[in-house]
């Protein structure tokens, strides 16, 4: 059993689901607070997404990445820290269109969410774990 556990740990993937779930906390709880208010589920997507972003890059580069992660006060750590909220950049604007295209064909902007957010997944762990903390190669 604490052979598993340790394997699971060590899965890249998996970790990645975690602390995704952990990010998306805040994300999920404004949205649903901005929808309250009579916010537009675009701008309530978009403004939830953007209070996930820092979670994610705390919660990824200490517990996801933590080994592929620069150096501090480096040129490439200010690369990756770019790079990282490039990648959340391109999930908002993703989570935007998503939540744009489901309400205009009058679906629950919260069930858009949950589609966006699974897309915006998928598209945000390729990149961040194949170009920005991409494993050194091996020689």
């Amino acid at each position: 059993m604490i052979k598993l556990a340790n394997r699971l740990r060590g899965n890249v993937f998996l970790r990645y689901v975690a602390v995704s779930i952990g990010a998306l906390a805040p994300d999920m709880i404004v949205f649903l607070l901005l929808l309250e208010t009579g916010m537009l589920g675009t701008a309530a997507s978009a403004v939830g997404y953007s209070v996930g972003i820092f979670a994610h890059w705390i919660l990824s580069s200490r517990k996801v990445f933590h080994d592929r992660v620069s150096e501090k006060g480096t040129a490439a750590r200010t690369q990756q820290k770019a790079m990282f909220l490039a990648s959340a950049l391109i999930g908002l604007v993703l989570t935007i269109i998503v939540v744009g295209a489901g309400t205009a064909l009058d679906i629950d902007p919260r069930v858009a969410k949950v589609a966006a957010i699974a897309t915006a997944f998928v598209l945000t762990y390729l990149l961040r774990n194949v170009v920005i903390f991409r494993q050194a190669s091996v020689h």
